[in-house]
């Protein structure tokens, strides 16, 4: 049974204010989360993702607050992640208003954590994050020649982006969403090998993201494996509609929500 391919806008949240870069360098602000999440909401956005991209201590408050205020505004579903550490850090956002939660290097670092919070709140809201990009020259080899990556696609961990992608289905995440930190902001298109390799191994809904810069670059991400088409910039900066990714989708043959 095919399921309906999803079209998500993702708002990258510092300090309370949205901002984009190129590979998470060079940010610039982008506008308001909530006044951005309720204008997307009306444009027919199926779901929402905010990323905390500085998940520092002391803007975690400013996190929940901007959460609850755009769970108030907005009737679509709330996927929040960044620096999610543990599973009082899960429930937290989910009393705060969000639908599911994105969890990266916490559980890189300790992997049962995933299995934790899907067994305490269930799959459906636990969304394993994987930033990955192809092992830079001289680095360690990877089976798949992706590795997983840290701190906004800076660091390395050696670990193979598509064996852990596996692996977090397999600790009971519900969900994954793939970013090509090597596409990220680029406006060049999809990683498509990534997420062919990906969609090889895992059964569970797949989030293509990093890369799209024209409506032409979804259908190919949806044709490679991707359930839902993920991207950020292009729809702030208003380089692209959400209803013309859609059309995009529905003149390919992608059946869409």
């Amino acid at each position: 049974m095919s399921v309906a391919v999803r079209v998500i806008p993702c708002l990258d949240v510092d300090r309370g204010r949205v901002v984009k870069g190129v590979n998470f360098t060079n940010l610039v602000d982008a506008g308001d989360p909530v006044e951005l999440a309720r204008a997307y909401d009306a444009e027919g956005a199926d779901e929402l993702t905010f990323l905390d991209v500085t998940a520092s201590s002391s803007d975690r408050e400013t996190t929940f607050d901007v959460v609850r205020r755009t769970a108030e505004q907005v009737f679509i579903p709330l996927t929040v992640g960044g620096g999610v550490r543990s599973t009082d850090d899960v429930n937290r956002l989910l009393r705060a208003g969000a639908d599911k939660v994105g969890v990266n290097t916490a559980a890189i670092a300790r992997p049962e954590l995933l299995g934790e919070c899907s067994q305490r709140f269930g799959a459906q809201c636990i969304v394993l994050s994987v930033d990955a990009r192809r092992v830079p020259a001289g680095g360690r080899p990877t089976p798949s020649g992706f590795e997983v990556t840290t701190h906004g696609g800076r660091t390395g961990t050696g670990i193979d982006a598509v064996e852990w992608a596996a692996r977090g289905q397999e600790l009971g995440v519900g969900e994954i969403l793939l970013n090509s930190m090597d596409a990220d902001g680029t406006r060049t298109g999809f990683d498509l090998d990534l997420i062919t390799r990906v969609r090889a191994v895992v059964d569970v809904p797949l989030i293509a993201s990093g890369g799209a810069g024209a409506t032409e670059h979804f259908p190919p991400a949806v044709a490679a494996g991707a359930d839902a088409v993920l991207a950020a910039s292009v729809f702030h900066f208003g380089q692209l509609r959400i209803g013309e990714v859609k059309d995009e989708l529905r003149a390919a043959g992608v059946e869409i929500r």
